[in-house]
This record gives C-alpha cells, structure tokens and sequence, in this order.
C-alpha cells in the first residue's frame, strides 16, 4: 500500500537532540528542555532549517498542548486573533501543562494591525500560554514583539556547514534504506549540497522522486525545472501571494542562478512578442542583486514587473 503520509511529517524529529542543529543553537534548545520552563520565542532563519521542526519538539518534550497558526493567511488573521487563539489561549490545559501557539511564517503578519495586536495577547495570556514565532527574516518582526520572546538564530555558521550538510545526508541514506528505495551515495550528497541549508526540500525531492523504488541523477536536474515551471505558473496567473513565498523559499540557494534559469525558460513559457523586454528586465534585476541589500525584494520586484508586463502561454 502506498504511503501517502509526507516524509517531513513522517520522520519529523521529536526530540532536540534529533535534531540537525548547529550545536551552540541545539544547546540553546536542550537547555530549555533541562530547565522545564519555556519562554516565548522567535526563531529566524532561511525556509527549510528546522524552526518548525525545534518548535514541535520543544513542546513535545516538555508535554505542553500546542496549537499551530499560519502567519501567511494575511486576509484573515485579524478574525483568527479575535476567535481561535483567544479563545486557546484563554482556557486551561486539560493536562496541567502550559498551552503553546506556534505561529508559523510570522514575518508574514501585518507590521500595523497584526503583530500589535499580538504583542498584547503576549501579555495578556502570559500566566497560561507561551507563543513560538517562526520566520524568515527577523527585521519583518517589529520591535515591541521581539522584545517580549527570546530570539534564536537559526543562521549556520560557515566552520559547521559540512558537518551538519554530513549530518542531513546520514539521515536521508537513512530514511531511503528503511523505506526500501535504491540510491547512489553521491547524488543524495549533491542533492543536499544543492539545496543546502532546505532539509525540507531536500525531504520533498526525495519523497517525489522515489516512487518507482530508486532515485538517480535525473532528480538533480528536473528537480530544479518542476520548481522553476511553478514560479512561471504563479506569474502566468499573476498569483503575487504565491510567488512571493516561492522566492522566500528559494532565493538564499543562489539568485544568480534563478536568474539563469528563469531567463532560459521564458522561450518556451511566453508570448515571443513579450520576450525581449522580459530579457531587459530580468538582465536589469539580474545586475541590481550584485549591489542590494535585500535579495528576495530585488528578485520580488523583478517577477512583479516580468508578471505584470508579459504575457505567458
């Protein structure tokens, strides 16, 4: 039969110590666990890192009640606040233990209206509940919220990149070897390499391609196009909220190549009569991104203006 559970979820680490952490940000978390009290806390770093992952352990481990909230779901957040996580937070867990709202993508709630918002339910249910925010970037966070959560970097230092690219690779030989699937060694280390540091890609990519009971070569190549034909459907449908979060997840691996591949798609993805200013504008952005501060803006601003002024077939 098949197994149609996600691998992400399916061999989701329960505990810290399972964890593929740098060790100073895994002591950070173990330390937690050891002291049995948690804080709130905000947790930033690049899509695919674990924040999520440390979250649900965290609460696992330390037997609390949990209830997870998409910060992403902008249209609607502001009634989620008023009913949903009011009406959690402001009850007793039924197993004596604290109450958790994990609130995922957090960078994604409105800076004027939402996150203010937040800051009181912070203080307002701070005797029962504790809140875990997770997201990208921390500057998209105001002030008055980071000041009532403990913040962790998720960021990997340089010096442990091989070790914990090492560490993932074991993890997924592993997985492969319990679900019965052949592989070559050296393609699931290229695959992590490629992807690195998106654990979760890396996971979904595996899962995608194994269903004929091996993976090969062929994933390290149509993997990248499958995700790049994505984006070109986003834009062909001027599906911005879409598109914006497939370049969170996707800029940090190497926007100088996504340039490449987005501009050596669009012979076959558009109108021929559109396709030289979308040369223009992508050699434009393309140039820009060796001097901006905020890579995913520059790659945003680019897509919007290819969505906006081209024609997709």
């Amino acid at each position: 039969m098949k197994d149609n559970i996600l691998w992400v979820e399916k061999f989701r680490p329960d505990m810290i110590d399972d964890c593929v952490l740098p060790e100073s940000t895994k002591k950070v978390f173990q330390d937690i666990v050891d002291s049995e009290e948690l804080p709130n806390l905000l947790l930033f770093g690049t899509s695919g890192v674990g924040k999520t992952t440390v979250a649900k352990a965290l609460c696992n481990q330390l037997k609390c009640d949990w209830l997870m909230i998409n910060g992403s779901d902008e249209g609607r957040m502001i009634d989620t606040l008023r009913t949903t996580i009011t009406s959690y937070a402001s009850t007793v867990s039924l197993s004596g233990g604290k109450k958790v709202i994990i609130i995922d993508e957090a960078d994604y709630m409105n800076k004027d209206s939402v996150q203010p918002a937040m800051r009181g339910l912070i203080e307002q249910f701070s005797n029962n509940c504790r809140f875990i925010f997770t997201c990208n970037y921390k500057n998209r966070i105001i002030p008055a919220l980071q000041s009532r959560c403990s913040v962790v970097d998720f960021r990997i230092p340089k010096d442990e990149k091989p070790k914990l690219a090492q560490d993932f690779s074991a993890v997924a030989l592993s997985i492969l070897d319990g679900q019965g699937i052949k592989y070559k060694t050296d393609v699931i280390a290229q695959l992590v390499v490629k992807f690195f540091p998106d654990f979760r890609r890396v996971l979904n990519e595996l899962q995608k391609h194994s269903i004929g009971g091996s993976i090969d070569a062929s994933v390290l190549v149509s993997s990248s196009n499958e995700s790049i034909n994505e984006l070109l459907g986003f834009l062909k449908n001027k599906d911005f909220t879409r598109m914006r979060k497939w370049v969170a997840e996707n800029v940090d691996n190497d926007h100088v190549r996504l340039y490449r591949q987005i501009y050596d798609s669009l012979f076959t993805k558009m109108n021929k009569n559109t396709i030289p200013q979308a040369v223009l504008t992508i050699a434009d952005y393309s140039y820009k991104s060796a001097f901006v501060a905020d890579q995913e803006v520059n790659m945003v601003a680019c897509l919007t203006e290819l969505m906006m002024e081209c024609e997709f077939v």
